[in-house]
């Protein structure tokens, strides 16, 4: 359990990796002697997987993880969980929108028994900034996750999560979400059989280039509708 694996998706981040991989370096050097950088590149186009790989020559703990065709946010995520050699594994958004700072209580958590980790946005004493559209948004959708799938959780989709690899990896074949809604529907299928799960808040900082556009907020409110018949009328 000491070991720690920590994955970044990436597609088409080749910039955001520059600084991304240092930091995550630093971040966990400070935690365990063991552990490595599992960059899960989605296909992507603009050198990402050529400059990960110039990292592994001169660092082996940093380790290309490449798909040819895009995957999508979820089964890249499910193949790098697959790949981890660490029974502790995180992952978060490459752009580093949570403060690294968090990382010792987001493996301290999983450490302490949790079986999943996550920060949160949401929460009273989190600290974020972002733009109305996306604040608003936000709550809502969190609000639906919790009224419509009996959430207990403030915050579903913030990038900052950790896992203990062998209750994630018996939860992964339930989980269907390719992309984006993945992190919602780890949460709520983790609840549901009584996974022990520690959220806590953290200091969140929008990333250059986000919008919200009426095509995600539909497809938010679909996602959860589709989970809660999966959950309740087609029982799976």
């Amino acid at each position: 359990m000491n070991g720690v694996s920590v994955i970044l998706p990436v597609y088409n981040d080749r910039t955001a990796l520059e600084e991304a991989i240092p930091a995550s370096i630093a971040a966990l050097a400070a935690i365990t002697e063991t552990f490595e950088v599992i960059v899960a590149e989605d296909g992507s186009t603009d050198g990402s997987a050529e400059y990960v790989q110039e990292w592994h020559e001169k660092d082996p703990r940093v380790v290309l993880l490449h798909a040819d065709e895009r995957l999508g946010r979820g089964r890249a995520l499910n193949r790098a969980i697959a790949a981890a050699r660490y029974g502790i594994v995180c992952y978060y958004d490459v752009d580093l929108a949570t403060d690294l700072a968090h990382l010792p209580e987001l493996v301290g958590a999983i450490r302490d028994g949790a079986d999943i980790a996550t920060g949160s946005r949401l929460m009273p004493d989190s600290n974020i900034v972002r733009s109305g559209g996306r604040e608003i948004a936000s709550r809502g959708y969190n609000f639906l996750v919790r009224t419509i799938l009996g959430s207990r959780l403030y915050d579903h989709q913030c990038g900052f999560k950790g896992f203990r690899r062998e209750r994630i990896l018996d939860l992964i074949p339930e989980i269907r979400a390719p992309h984006w809604f993945w992190d919602t529907e780890s949460l709520v299928r983790g609840q549901r059989k009584g996974y022990r799960i520690a959220e806590f808040p953290v200091v969140w900082r929008q990333g250059p280039g986000t919008t919200v556009r009426f095509k995600d907020i539909f497809s938010m409110g679909s996602q959860i509708l589709w989970l809660w018949w999966q959950i309740h009328v087609a029982k799976s």
